[in-house]
């Protein structure tokens, strides 16, 4: 303010755009970012994009504009006579001189009162473990029986019903009907969820509704439901709102889904993927099979070819007894010769060594009395007897004299 006093003390005379940018750059100093609530008044969409409205209450307005690049981030649009609050800073536009809030983010008023509740009960619930990973269930991958708490006239609940029939229809479904909007509907849906704990019938629990702002989805940020949820034994599945929304029951469930579609399908398996892997399964099953039997095969006309049959057996047993016994043959008459041409030898020597054919020749030998022959003239005496046999006949002797 003292640079500002300084300034119009040094100039005589200031223009209106001196003026205006000064009281632009004081607005701006003395303002740093903050909130402000209330009703919208003559609200604008540009064909920039740009926002253009008041914001007013029983005893002032001032305009405000929320540029295209700021607006684009935010979930509604807002509506005339809609309670918003505005983080914004306080500026001069200085080519009209109207004294304006540039907006940096708007959202329905209370949200923050909300906000707070929702991040205290957070942290109380983390600091208790709730939350831990350590405590998370598998969901089933091919459950007999799925639980689904929710409205019955919700269309989530149509959605979610759609998607069963569609990925598994042959899982039977049980609904836990219970409102999801309203004051006081926290405590109903925390009995259903007790309910369906306490049945036991389910082997997975989708607790699910469609998508709206933060006070449509608060029955999921109380506590009580948070302690339904965390007390079941059965494996919950949160399905509450849109992929952008987050709830008490997405951290305290034990798998959080985008959307109620999304967490019917992580419910179930999909009938088409198993069909579709059961056929990959009987093709392979049907490669292994017949790359086996053609081994089989191989193998056996293998074997095949080694293999004789009994007729041809006895044929070539046949055959080689007929070999054998032309061999059997072929030997002892080899041998018959053999011992032929040896007996015929020994013939030929014995009657070539044979005392009678010598004494054919005209020679004779001579045997005493005991029939002991006689080779030398020592043996005889005179007065012996002796027996001389010729080439034919025989004749007896009586020794007169001996002769050495």
């Amino acid at each position: 303010m003292t640079d500002f006093a300084a300034n119009l003390t040094q100039s005589k005379v200031l223009t209106v755009t001196e003026l205006n940018r000064l009281a632009r750059n004081v607005l701006e100093q003395s303002f740093p970012l903050f909130w402000v609530s209330g009703e919208v008044s003559n609200f604008t969409r540009a064909a920039s994009g740009h926002w253009y409205f008041s914001l007013k209450d029983t005893g002032a307005q001032v305009r405000c504009v929320m540029f295209k690049g700021r607006n684009s981030t935010v979930d509604f649009t807002p509506r005339e006579g809609d309670k918003i609050e505005a983080r914004c800073t306080v500026t001069l536009y200085e080519a009209r001189g109207d004294f304006q809030l540039t907006v940096e983010f708007v959202q329905r008023a209370g949200l923050g009162a909300l906000f707070e509740a929702f991040e205290k009960l957070k942290n109380k619930l983390s600091n208790e473990g709730l939350f831990d990973a350590a405590f998370k269930r598998a969901i089933p991958k091919h459950p007999q029986q799925i639980g689904i708490v929710t409205s019955a006239d919700a269309a989530a609940l149509r959605d979610v019903l759609s998607t069963l029939k569609r990925r598994m229809p042959s899982i039977p479904i049980i609904i836990y009907p219970t409102p999801v909007q309203g004051r006081g509907v926290a405590q109903l849906i925390a009995n259903a969820i007790n309910t369906a704990n306490a049945r036991a019938e389910c082997d997975v629990l989708i607790i699910c509704r469609g998508g709206g702002s933060i006070e449509d989805l608060w029955q999921f940020n109380e506590e009580i439901v948070a302690r339904a949820i965390a007390a079941c034994s059965i494996p919950t599945i949160s399905g509450v709102g849109h992929e952008t929304d987050f709830t008490i029951c997405d951290f305290v469930a034990d798998i959080r889904a985008a959307t109620p579609t999304a967490a019917a399908e992580l419910a179930t398996p999909s009938r088409d993927v198993l069909l579709s892997t059961l056929k990959q399964l009987k093709l392979q099953l049907v490669k292994n099979i017949q790359f086996a039997l053609n081994q089989k095969a191989q193998a056996l006309d293998y074997l095949a070819r080694r293999l004789i049959s009994p007729t041809q057996q006895i044929e070539q047993q046949k055959m080689r007894l007929l070999q054998l016994a032309n061999r059997l043959n072929m030997s002892i008459n080899q041998q018959l010769q053999t011992k032929q041409h040896h007996l015929q030898r020994l013939s030929q020597n014995l009657t070539h060594l044979n005392p009678q054919a010598v004494l054919t020749r005209g020679y004779a030998f001579v045997q005493n009395k005991h029939g002991e022959i006689v080779s030398a003239s020592q043996q005889l005496q005179s007065g012996d007897e002796v027996t001389l046999t010729f080439g034919k006949g025989s004749a007896t002797a009586t020794i007169n004299q001996t002769k050495s």
